[in-house]
């Protein structure tokens, strides 16, 4: 499933891939783009980019992030205001209720749930919120930095200093939730209120956890920073498959242009 400059204004080159990798028969992950095909519109809402990774089964997981994708991208485009971070967040509120209701209608399906991880650029302004363990990276000038915080167990061991963050990446714990759209009563969401200025040449990586838990940081960078975003998504999916592809595989890149 490849995605790539799908009718995309100018200042942005974006693509994005998906793979269910080698140990699983299914896909639970979902991801999309979308901006607004009015001018005026896309002034007021810029560009969205969404992912997200299902859990609670076969059917259950994949429902659970369509389900966190398409609210999102409908919340968001039909939210009032000016603020982007206001309507994330809105978006997200509706996507925990809109989870949890169709669970109640499909018992079987008890204990559905999804990371998910939004972004928007707004002129050269980024926003984004985020609840799980899905990713967003930032590669700046050969540097990368996660700007999202895995809301995990073996995060807050990290956070209390029982884990070394150098060994997070690999302990086996390191999938064990503390948050997700679905569960839970209230859904607690990270973001980025104020917005982060972007320059020209920015790489902006969202990616699950079956691509970030098997290639590190520094080969995420390199793939993603010396190719174009549609080979640079597939190589990184193809390093994901060598190591072994234990999980379902997503990553969107988005490369900020000069301004025409």
């Amino acid at each position: 499933m490849l995605i790539e400059n799908m009718n995309v204004k100018p200042g942005i080159e974006v693509a994005g891939l998906s793979d269910v990798g080698c140990q699983r028969d299914n896909n639970e992950d979902s991801y999309l783009y979308w901006e607004p095909s009015g001018d005026s519109d896309f002034q007021r809402k810029g560009r969205l980019a969404v992912i997200a990774d299902g859990m609670g089964g076969y059917e259950g997981g994949q429902e659970a992030s369509r389900l966190a994708v398409e609210t999102v991208r409908d919340v968001y485009d039909h939210a009032a205001g000016d603020s982007p971070h206001v309507a994330l967040l809105e978006a997200f509120a509706t996507a925990h209720e809109r989870i949890q209701s169709y669970a109640l209608r499909h018992p079987e399906l008890h204990g559905m749930g999804t990371t998910c991880t939004a972004l928007v650029i707004r002129g050269r302004q980024l926003y984004f919120a985020h609840v799980g363990d899905s990713r967003l990276y930032l590669i700046r000038d050969a540097h990368i930095s996660r700007l999202t915080r895995d809301h995990s167990y073996v995060s807050r061991l990290v956070e209390s200093g029982i884990v070394r963050a150098e060994d997070a990446e690999k302990h086996p714990q390191r999938h064990i939730l503390t948050a997700a759209l679905g569960a839970g009563t209230e859904v607690a969401v990270d973001g980025a209120e104020e917005g982060i200025a972007l320059q020209e040449g920015d790489v902006l990586l969202m990616c699950t956890d079956g691509l970030w838990g098997v290639v590190p940081e520094d080969e995420l960078e390199r793939a993603a920073n010396g190719n174009t975003p549609t080979e640079g998504c597939a190589a990184l999916v193809a390093l994901a498959l060598q190591r072994g592809g234990p999980d379902n595989i997503t990553v969107q890149l988005l490369r900020v242009l000069k301004d025409e």
